[in-house]
């Protein structure tokens, strides 16, 4: 790029968000890694000169206005919104309303945040784009899967919305919405620290997804030409033909 670019990527300590910070680094972005934990970021800052750390919550706007004073005048053209989670496996009839509420405030509330915080400077550099982070479940649902769900379908309506409302603007908007993507955190902190259970969401599978094999999505999108927007992306590992149905065996 013959201008120095940013590319914010919220949720980059560990997963998804880590592999893509190091990815667009690696193309030449200067890569504000945020997420709430600093020392995992000042790990991941520490392999590349490209990737600066900054905490960030996207619960509290206080944080939010804090990572925009940062930024200041530099050229930001990307947001990659991968703050975000499951917190709980549980039946609707069996679900906590606190968890449901966690969810859709990390997910949802947290990405329309940082698109308002961000689409202004996209405006003033006239150039843009929006990556929202989703999930096939944003898309069909699936059983103990309610709050996540319906997190997901909401920040995938967002995506729509802003498609429509920003349309005419230099700004590009694109979803992302991985299968089974097995990482170090994701289904632990789903079941709550149970490393069993959570095991059990990648048994028998080949070949899983891995985080840098969503982040090279991500970077694809991102570098393609700026007329040139994918408005959703929807990737699986082979095994998995729908969130419930998965082959659990070698293929041959």
């Amino acid at each position: 790029m013959s201008t120095r670019e940013y590319a914010v990527i919220t949720g980059a300590s560990s997963g998804i968000g880590a592999a893509t910070a190091r990815a667009l680094a690696e193309n030449g972005f200067h890569v504000i890694a945020a997420a709430r934990r600093i020392d995992k970021l000042q790990e991941l800052a520490a392999s590349s000169e490209n990737i600066e750390a900054f905490e960030l919550d996207v619960t509290e706007q206080t944080s939010v206005d804090s990572l925009v004073a940062h930024l200041g005048n530099a050229k930001v053209t990307v947001l990659v919104h991968s703050a975000g989670g499951a917190f709980d496996a549980d039946s609707v009839m069996d679900s906590d309303p606190a968890l449901w509420q966690k969810t859709f405030d990390i997910n949802v509330v947290g990405a329309v945040r940082m698109v308002k915080a961000l689409t202004p400077i996209f405006r003033e550099h006239r150039k843009g784009h929006i990556v929202l982070i989703t999930s096939t479940a944003a898309h069909r649902t699936y059983e103990n899967g309610g709050s996540y769900a319906a997190a997901k379908f909401g920040e995938a309506s967002l995506v729509d919305t802003l498609r429509l409302e920003l349309n005419g603007e230099p700004i590009r908007i694109s979803e992302i919405a991985p299968g089974i993507v097995k990482t170090e955190e994701f289904a632990k902190i789903r079941y709550k620290g149970n490393t069993d259970a959570a095991a059990k969401i990648y048994e028998g599978i080949e070949k899983p997804l891995i985080a840098e094999d969503v982040a090279e999505a991500i970077r694809w999108v991102v570098m393609l030409p700026d007329h040139f927007n994918v408005d959703s992306m929807m990737i699986k590992p082979l095994a998995q033909a729908v969130s419930h149905k998965v082959y659990r065996k070698p293929i041959r």
